[in-house]
């Protein structure tokens, strides 16, 4: 799927998505990500990342209910669209592919200590 290509964080937010499936919205996709991705992303990192998703027709969103305990702001849910769950996969196979052709070696981690 040409222009579909995902970033990393693109690709940790979308499956962030899918797993938080109908409670999936700004603060508990954030919450998330901290808690999955071990990162402490900022509020404004994550809008970026999430209007860039629904530009490019990945994720599209809708604004629920007012909420006088959010100042009477309503919250605005996500969902991963068709064409972004084909992204994912896609995604996931390169990885698979690519870790398939990794020689039969143990991979190291050496440190510096």
């Amino acid at each position: 799927m040409k222009g579909t290509n995902l970033g990393e964080f693109e690709e940790l937010a979308l499956l962030t998505i899918l797993v938080l499936g109908d409670n999936a919205y700004g603060v508990t996709i954030k919450q998330e990500i901290n808690k999955q991705g071990g990162r402490q992303i900022s509020r404004g990192a994550l809008h970026t990342a999430l209007s860039r998703l629904e530009d490019k027709g990945l994720l599209s969103s809708k604004q629920g209910e007012a909420n006088e305990a959010r100042g009477g702001r309503p919250k605005r849910y996500y969902e991963v669209t068709n064409k972004g769950k084909e992204a994912l996969i896609e995604a996931k196979a390169t990885r698979d592919r690519l870790w398939n052709q990794i020689p039969d070696v143990r991979l190291e981690l050496q440190y510096a200590w």
